[in-house]
């Protein structure tokens, strides 16, 4: 799967945090890798000031380090996403 650098593809990744247990913010912070996630209280911190290529990368990080089970989702779009995620390898 190719990685699009699209409003619309951000939008598709956001959509797995609202369907997930974790809350996605954007905010500014000094965040080393650009990113937080919070996992004792399932809260993803984004650097809002990123630019849209580097949410969506910083978003794919997350996605692979949470490991989230697409069976876990009952919306079958988000699930057959997931899986072609976990397909993808991101190169940069």
């Amino acid at each position: 799967m190719q990685i699009k650098y699209t409003k619309g593809y951000l939008d598709k990744l956001e959509s797995i945090f609202a369907s997930s247990e974790y809350n996605l913010r954007y905010e500014k912070g000094n965040f080393k890798s650009g990113y937080c996630v919070l996992k004792e209280t399932k809260i993803v911190i984004i650097n809002k000031y990123f630019t849209l290529e580097g949410k969506i990368n910083a978003l794919l990080d997350i996605l692979k380090a949470l490991d989230f089970n697409p069976k876990d989702f009952k919306n079958q779009k988000q699930q057959d996403f997931l899986i072609e995620l976990k397909q993808t390898e991101l190169k940069l």
